[in-house]
């Protein structure tokens, strides 16, 4: 804790914005990002300890593959996406450090929490709970991090701040394993309070955020858009009312309150797109697809049909510069479907070296998590760097990086999960990481890109709706529920490649679009009925 005290030292004036944007970053800028990438190291700790942990847990609770998938994907993704917009709105309204230092610690607790579960629907609660604390996180840091570093540094800024993810989930299954082994080894028949090594595990990983929380509260909230030039807008005059309004368009059965107070053509429009999604639950379900998780996925798609319907009403320039600009939607598909490849085998990896090699929990979270630290650390870094090069001399040139990492990684993904000795499995996973990560950074900026600074909490927000609708929610299910039926993990994880073309395909239309939507992005915003160097209009969320 020592750095917080010398924290004055690295406070000085941000140096005179530019319009071009040429403006460095202070040093300050570059120790909030440190601090941050620290959250979401812990971030993912907290998220993919389960993967190390899956074979115990799978045991002692009398699950399948399927279930595995459903506890690591759906129940926390769908909520994650759920509650991330409306905390995304308030990180674009309120306190993003405050809001940043609740949310951790939130997901701390829940993820301790986890450690008491004795039964499934025990630990599929406490996971939604980290879904909805850790929703806080990235929605804050991206857009804290766009006002600390100008464009020119925001792919490599975010980049960095990414890392974490494969830093954390790395750190995660070395930290799991060792715990999960040597917890078992020395108390065979439980331990105090008779926990078991992957409920001591979950407790390990939870209680350091809380520590962590009281640093970040230290952390200065920055002027929004001064690094742009742009004028600072005003304060919003109810943060807090204008969420609860967020709540009423996205978190069923709240949703219908929402929409009857948008009129009767939006109540209406409302049921249909309920009566359409509960249509399709209903029919998986009967075709023999377990309820939980079509539920759960129905609940998050109808969720973010009511609140995009809802923000058209209420915001028309956010709406127009989201989900009404189709660059900004093929760069979430795409990205979103790197992440359905990346998710499955983040988490099936570990289970794979386990039941299929014969590994050790700790060797298998020795090898998986410093390959993947090193491989995501590496991937992203140099991705970042590429795509803002690139973007130098073309406005879609992070759109190559997006495309790099659609294709690449797929023989490598085939080389891993198809091997039956250690070898070409932990090569085939450090170079599928490593290839994939890179356009997290390089996707990610570009939606920052695409919207006005008041805006980005509310785009970081539906950008990670595809990492978890599209990949979190749905490829280590998928991927769980093919290996179940086939009797085969192999065969579940190499069925998710039949997604690539459509990932390729929205990343070359997301390249072709992008310039155009950058250029006219403040014409749109005052066609949408407001200027774009200004607040929401007084009213358009209460």
């Amino acid at each position: 804790m020592a750095q917080v005290a010398d924290q004055s030292k690295f406070e000085e004036a941000a140096p005179p914005a530019e319009p071009d944007g040429q403006a460095g970053a202070t040093r300050y800028g570059w120790y909030v990002l440190s601090i941050l990438f620290l959250v979401y190291v812990l971030n993912f700790v907290d998220r993919q300890i389960i993967s190390i942990l899956a074979e115990d847990i799978k045991r002692d609770l009398g699950l399948k593959d399927q279930d595995l998938g459903f506890l690591y994907g759906t129940a926390f993704g769908v909520f994650y996406a759920l509650f991330g917009i409306p905390l995304g709105r308030l990180a674009d309204n309120w306190h993003r450090v405050r809001l940043m230092t609740i949310g951790l610690t939130l997901w701390s607790v829940m993820t301790a929490v986890s450690g008491l579960s004795r039964t499934g629907g025990h630990l599929a609660a406490a996971r939604i709970g980290v879904g909805i604390g850790e929703a806080t996180a990235s929605p804050s840091a991206y857009s804290l991090i766009s006002d600390y570093f100008p464009k020119r540094l925001r792919a490599t800024a975010l980049s960095i701040y990414s890392a974490g993810l494969y830093v954390g989930g790395g750190c995660s299954l070395f930290i799991g394993g060792a715990i999960v082994q040597g917890w078992n080894r020395a108390y065979p028949g439980g331990g105090p309070f008779g926990l078991v090594g992957w409920q001591a595990a979950f407790m390990a990983v939870g209680i350091p955020g809380l520590l962590l929380a009281i640093w970040i509260a230290t952390l200065k909230e920055p002027i929004r858009g001064h690094v742009e030039g742009l004028p600072e807008p005003a304060p919003h005059p109810a943060p807090f009312r204008a969420f609860a309004g967020e709540l009423l368009t996205i978190v069923p059965p709240l949703t219908l309150i929402g929409a009857a107070m948008g009129g009767v053509g939006a109540f209406v429009v409302n049921l249909a797109g309920l009566a359409i999604v509960t249509l399709a639950v209903v029919g998986l379900v009967a075709a023999g697809e377990p309820w939980p998780q079509w539920v759960a996925i129905g609940t998050g798609v109808y969720a973010v049909f009511s609140w995009a319907c809802a923000l058209r009403r209420r915001d028309p320039p956010t709406f127009a510069l989201i989900i009404g600009t189709p660059a900004f939607l093929c760069t979430v598909v795409a990205y979103g479907l790197n992440a359905f490849l990346s998710y499955a085998a983040s988490f099936w990896a570990a289970p794979y070296a386990l039941r299929v090699l014969g590994a050790t929990p700790s060797s298998a979270g020795f090898l998986l998590g410093g390959l993947g630290a090193l491989a995501g650390f590496l991937g992203l870094t140099m991705g970042g760097v590429v795509s803002d090069r690139l973007r130098r001399t073309n406005p879609a040139g992070r759109l190559w990086v997006v495309i790099f990492g659609a294709v690449v990684p797929v023989p490598f993904l085939c080389l891993a999960f198809t091997a039956s000795v250690p070898l070409p499995f932990y090569a085939g996973i450090f170079l599928a990481q490593i290839t994939a990560s890179c356009a997290l950074g390089a996707a990610a900026a570009t939606t920052q890109d695409l919207v006005l600074p008041r805006m980005r909490g509310t785009a970081t927000a539906t950008f990670f709706i595809g990492t978890t609708l599209i990949g979190l929610a749905l490829g280590p299910y998928l991927a769980g529920r093919v290996s179940t039926l086939s009797g085969s993990l192999s065969v579940g994880m190499l069925s998710l490649l039949v997604s690539v073309p459509i990932t390729l395909a929205t990343a070359v239309a997301a390249y072709r679009l992008v310039p155009a939507a950058e250029a006219s992005r403040e014409a749109r915003a005052r066609a949408a009925g407001r200027s774009p160097s200004h607040g929401p209009r007084r009213g358009c969320h209460g």
